[in-house]
C-alpha cells in the first residue's frame, strides 16, 4: 500500500511558506492506519525496548497501539503542566524561544530500555529534548520511531541513536 497518498498536504499552514504533513487522512483510513502501525511494529519488535515513551500529543496516536501490539510499556512526555503528580522536567531551546517537557518521576528507572515514538520528525527539536531528558534519568534511549520524516531539515543528526521513519519527504 502506498500510505503517502493517505498523507494530506495543507499548504501555509499554520503559518504562510510551511507545508503542513497531515495524517489525520491516513488515521480515518483503518486498512492504512494498520499497515502504518504493522510497519512501525517491526521496528518496535526488532529495538525490544521495556518502554515506548510517546511524545505529546500526536505520538500518542502511534505509541499506544504499538505499546500494546508488542505487550510493553508506554510513557508519556508532555509538555509542562500536564502530567499529575511528580515530574521531571528538561527546558530547551527552539527556533524562536523555549519549552518544557515533562516526565512522570519512577516511570522509567536507570537501565530501563526506552523508543522514542512520534508522529513525525522535522528540525529534532523535541525528540532530542526527549532523549537528553531520558538520558538524565537513566535510561537507556534504544532509538526514535517516526511516521514520517521531513528530510533536509537535519532533525535525525540530533538525535545520535538509531532514527527509523516509514515515510520520507524531501523539504
Amino acid at each position: 500500500m502506498d500510505l503517502k497518498a493517505h498523507i494530506r498536504t495543507i499548504p501555509d499552514f499554520p503559518k504562510p511558506g510551511i507545508l503542513f504533513y497531515d495524517i489525520t487522512t491516513l488515521l480515518q483510513n483503518a486498512e492504512a492506519f494498520q499497515v502504518a502501525l504493522d510497519k512501525l511494529h517491526e521496528c518496535v519488535e526488532a529495538a525490544k525496548p521495556d518502554h515506548i515513551v510517546a511524545i505529546e500529543s500526536r505520538g500518542f496516536l502511534f505509541g499506544a497501539p504499538l505499546a500494546a501490539m508488542s505487550k510493553t510499556g508506554l510513557v508519556l512526555v508532555r509538555k509542562k503542566g500536564k502530567l499529575p503528580g511528580n515530574v521531571i522536567r528538561h527546558s530547551y531551546e527552539l527556533e524562536y524561544g523555549s519549552d518544557t517537557i515533562e516526565i512522570s518521576e519512577g516511570f522509567v528507572q536507570p537501565g530501563n530500555r526506552v523508543l522514542i515514538v512520534d508522529d513525525l520528525l522535522a528540525t529534532g527539536g523535541t525528540a532530542s529534548a526527549t532523549r537528553t531528558l531520558l538520558q538524565k534519568i537513566g535510561g537507556e534511549v534504544v532509538g526514535s520511531l517516526f511516521l514520517i520524516e521531513l528530510l533536509g531539515l537535519q532533525g535525525r543528526e540530533k538525535l545520535g541513536e538509531p532514527v527509523e521513519s516509514i515515510l520520507t519527504y524531501k523539504v
